[in-house]
């Protein structure tokens, strides 16, 4: 290899970000755009569609506004070929009414809560519309009907 095309990693210098980065990030710009009046909720949207296209690799994450709810929903794939999910992206102060609820699922694809704490820690929990039995945790068997055993009354 000629002394030309030769590189190391010392030769390799990286800009440090502006501190404003993620004002003047493309999808920031976008949600911010999508005029929903609450700077928070952008904010933790733009936190979940860095963890969603970044962290997790989801396929063609974008933002949509919910007019009526006036919050930012982020919609993708978690692989190709799976159906669109929708995501709430939602600040830990915030609150959710059941009608804000029925009206996300209403949308007709699968919905996820993301609660984004102050901290930016993101927690995500996965809405339905009714009830939905949980999966048994892994590794444990059903024992078949277990006895009961009456415990001692201490008077």
């Amino acid at each position: 290899m000629s002394e030309l095309t030769k590189k190391t990693d010392e030769d390799v210098i990286e800009k440090p970000l502006p501190p404003n980065w993620i004002l003047q990030h493309p999808m920031y710009q976008h949600l911010m755009n999508l005029d929903v009046g609450d700077s928070a909720q952008v904010h933790a949207a733009f936190l979940v569609y860095l963890d969603l296209a970044e962290v997790r690799q989801w396929k063609e994450v974008s933002g949509v506004g919910c007019s009526e709810l006036r919050l930012v929903l982020l919609e993708g794939r978690e692989k190709e070929g799976e159906p669109t999910q929708t995501v709430l992206p939602l600040p830990v102060h915030r609150g959710l009414s059941h009608r804000s609820v029925r009206s996300v699922l209403a949308r007709g694809s699968p919905m996820l809560l993301c609660v984004v704490a102050s901290d930016s820690s993101l927690v995500y929990q996965r809405m339905c519309d009714g009830l939905l039995t949980p999966d048994p945790p892994v590794g444990i068997q059903d024992q078949g009907r277990r006895q009961h055993r009456k415990r001692r009354q201490q008077h």
